[in-house]
C-alpha cells in the first residue's frame, strides 16, 4: 500500500526530534557532573513526540501539551496494547517542568536519570514498532 509521502514525513520528523532528545539525554549522563535534570527533561520530551508521531500517522489531533497521561490516552485509542508502555511513562509527564525553573527541586540523582531515559526508549520502540517502515526514522 502506497502512504501519503508528505504523512511519512511528517512522523518521520517527530520520530527525529524524539529521538535527537534520547540522544541529548544521553549526551547530558555523560558529562563529568551529570546534567541528570536536563537528561529527565529529554527523557519526557522524547516521549511526548514519540507519542505525538503515532498520533499524526493515525490522523488524530492533539493540543499543544507536554501531559504525557493526556496524549497516553489519545494513543491508546489508537493502539491499545501500547497500555504498559503508557501508564509506564505517565509519570515522566513531570520531567516537562520540574527541574527546569530556579528554586525548584534539586536535581535528580543520576539512576533516576538513567532509568527515565530507559523507559523513554522503550516508549520510543514501542511506538516505532506500530509504524510503517516507511514511517520509520
Amino acid at each position: 500500500m502506497q502512504h501519503d509521502p508528505e504523512l511519512l514525513a511528517e512522523v518521520r520528523a517527530w520520530l527525529h526530534k524524539a529521538a535527537t532528545d534520547l540522544a541529548a539525554g544521553d549526551h547530558d549522563l555523560t558529562a563529568e557532573q551529570p546534567f541528570t535534570e536536563h537528561a529527565v527533561f529529554h527523557a519526557q520530551q522524547a516521549v511526548e513526540k514519540s507519542f505525538k508521531a503515532l498520533l499524526v500517522w493515525h490522523g488524530t489531533p492533539f493540543r499543544k501539551t507536554h501531559n504525557l497521561e493526556e496524549l497516553g490516552e489519545q494513543v491508546l485509542v489508537c493502539v491499545p496494547d501500547l497500555r504498559t508502555i503508557v501508564d509506564a511513562v505517565v509519570p515522566l509527564t513531570e520531567y516537562a517542568w520540574k527541574f527546569r525553573y530556579p528554586g525548584e527541586d534539586e536535581a535528580p540523582p543520576y539512576t533516576e536519570a538513567e532509568q527515565a531515559l530507559k523507559m523513554a526508549r522503550q516508549a520510543h520502540d514501542a511506538v516505532v514498532a506500530h509504524l510503517p517502515a516507511g514511517a520509520r526514522p
